[in-house]
Order: C-alpha cells, then structure tokens, then sequence
C-alpha cells in the first residue's frame, strides 16, 4: 500500500492501522483452534468429523498420485512423490532452444516456461527459480489442492501444452 498525498503524521497512523491486518481475524482464529483441537472420542461432531477428514485426505492423495504419474509419464519431466505438502515439484529437463528463447527475452528459462503454461492452459506453477536451485536444472511448484473431478482436465490440458512446447523447442 502506498499513501501519498498527506502528511508525515497522518500517513504514519494510516500505515499503523494497515499493519494491524496481519493478524488473523475472529473467524481464522476459530478455525485455527478446530483444526488444533479436533473433536474427542464422545463429541457430536467426532465421527462425521473423522469421516470428513479422511475423505479429503484420499482425495488429496488420489490427486497428487495423478498428477506425479501423469509428470512422470512426460518428456523431460521427473517427479517425486508427495509427501505431507500440498504441493509436487516436478523437475524439467528443457530444450536448448527453450532455454535460447527465455535468453533472448531475458528470462529465467523456468519462468519462461511457466507464463507460457499459464499463457496457454490457464493453470498457475511457480517457477522453482523463486527458490533458488542447482544452475543448468529446473522446476517448478504445482499444488495438489484441485478438485478431484476436475484433476484429469487439468493433467489433460498440461499435457497438451507440455508435448506442443517440447515439439516447438525441439532441439
């Protein structure tokens, strides 16, 4: 946020009472101490709680499992297996002439590729440069937290970008 336009005073009250959002409001705080302090054995709400929970915990698998399967099924594509995050991170071995466009643009050849995804499929990776990683690799974030129902329109669309990309950079 930038204030402009009023004095020193007024601008440094303003900025106080912006910084105060960074806590979390009521409604974060209840939900923070649910999710610290689920239900016990004898609660209510114990058992469609548990239920709940475990069903979205397998959906939640199910996805990570499609979309390390569908990476690994790819061209020049690698990836590990999730394990306890929401997210995968898929190393991706780049064509020369991949990495040549991205120079030319003055672009980090993983961010390069990742506005083109985004560009032509809509969905949203981060470039593992933003990390920080091994010079000569790259990668990127996805996160596991789609809809089940939708994970194979989404693998379906990266797929469809990922063979047209590696076919037009082809070395």
């Amino acid at each position: 946020m930038e204030v402009t336009g009023f004095n020193s005073e007024v601008r440094k009250q303003v900025y106080k009472v912006a910084s105060l959002s960074s806590c979390s409001n009521l409604a974060g705080q209840v939900l923070v101490s649910l999710v610290m302090n689920p239900p016990k054995v004898g609660d209510e709400s114990y058992t469609s709680y548990w239920e709940e929970r475990d069903r979205i915990m397998l959906s939640l698998s199910r996805c990570a499992e499609a979309m390390v399967q569908a990476f690994n099924s790819l061209e020049g594509l690698t990836c590990s297996k999730a394990e306890g995050a929401m997210f995968v991170f898929p190393s991706v071995r780049l064509p020369k002439r991949a990495i040549a466009a991205a120079e030319a643009m003055n672009t980090k050849p993983d961010v390069f590729y990742a506005l083109r995804l985004l560009e032509n499929t809509g969905i949203v990776v981060l470039p593992g440069s933003v990390f920080g990683q091994v010079p000569g690799t790259w990668h990127f974030r996805c996160t596991i937290l789609q809809q089940e129902e939708k994970i194979q329109l989404i693998i379906n669309r990266f797929k469809a970008f990922h063979e047209t990309f590696m076919e037009e950079f082809r070395d």
